[in-house]
């Protein structure tokens, strides 16, 4: 089968070479432009572009696909397929709708719920305990085509957003495979979208302050739910500090405000609103590097009774 694919971070590489593996004819790669990086802004390509060079896959990266020039080279390309795996463009109906199976989209959750640009992130932050990949038909809303296939995983107590990632992106690549295997023997059953849907805008930094005040699993949730990026925050003395880690465990002996430090035994034990504990377990300083909680504690002098903001 002739397939297009249109992809750029890490979460769309699995999928990519899993079409690969398979002997899919990947007749092109579409992906965002490069980007600068880093402090010297050094010009940056997607992890997509460079799996997809590495296996001799030509590569497109225009910078809108409204203006004619995108579609000229699909139709050229003659695709029986197009396959998105997080992209970040929106397909106008034009290039949707032109190969023979149209177009199929690997969408990182259980859908209708989720749907938007950080599923995965945004199952965390709401307390989910089950996620999964589904493969949808794309029509010209956002993630709101008919599914075909999907695949569920559990959200352990402590997984973050970054390494549920890594866990969706295998996932995916799996249920890319068989929707394509399917779609080839004429099996899939495409099911409207029904039941209660959600959406999960972008994230931007205004979601990082800790808010000590609500529940001990709220704020776990946000931790977890936030690293590796944007990075949940708390001030300690003025100091913003970067929370990576954390679990859960045991309640304040006695009535605390929010947000005390109220044990120092390896990780830093805080109260919260409900007057269960969250165990800080991995954190970063300004201006030094992401450690332990232990590892900070050594060079910190933090008192108990110590007042996180």
């Amino acid at each position: 089968m002739r397939i297009i694919f249109m992809g750029t971070p890490d979460f769309a590489v699995p999928c990519l070479l899993r079409l690969l593996a398979d002997g899919e004819q990947v007749v092109g790669v579409f992906t965002q432009p490069d980007k600068p990086k880093g402090r010297g802004y050094t010009l940056t390509p997607p992890p997509v572009k460079t799996a997809a060079l590495e296996h001799g896959v030509p590569v497109f990266q225009p910078t809108t696909l409204r203006d004619g020039e995108a579609e000229k080279i699909i139709r050229s390309l003659a695709p029986d397929l197009i396959v998105v795996v997080a992209y970040g463009k929106i397909l106008p109906a034009e290039i949707l709708f032109f190969p023979k199976y149209h177009s199929v989209n690997i969408h990182a959750s259980l859908l209708p719920k989720y749907r938007g640009a950080a599923p995965i992130q945004w199952s965390i932050l709401c307390g989910e305990t089950e996620t999964g990949v589904t493969s949808m038909l794309m029509d010209e809303g956002i993630d709101t085509g008919d599914m075909l296939l999907h695949k569920t995983t559990k959200i352990e107590e402590n997984m973050t957003a970054g390494e549920l990632h890594d866990v969706l992106a295998e996932l995916g690549a799996q249920v890319l495979s068989e929707t394509v295997s399917a779609l080839k023997n004429g099996t899939l059953c495409p099911v409207p979208q029904t039941g209660e849907s959600s959406y999960a805008p972008m994230l931007t930094k205004a979601l990082c302050p800790l808010d000590f005040s609500k529940s001990a699993q709220e704020v776990h949730d946000q931790i977890r739910g936030l690293s590796p990026y944007p990075t949940a925050t708390f001030l300690l003395s003025g100091k913003r500090i970067k929370a990576f880690r954390s679990k859960l465990g045991g309640t304040a002996d006695k009535a605390f405000p929010a947000g005390t430090v109220v044990s120092c035994n390896g990780d830093i034990a805080v109260v919260c609103g409900d007057g269960n504990l969250v165990h800080i377990t991995e954190l970063q300083p300004e201006g030094k590097k992401r450690m332990s909680a232990s590892a900070f504690l050594v060079g910190h002098n933090l008192p108990v009774g110590a007042l996180l903001e």
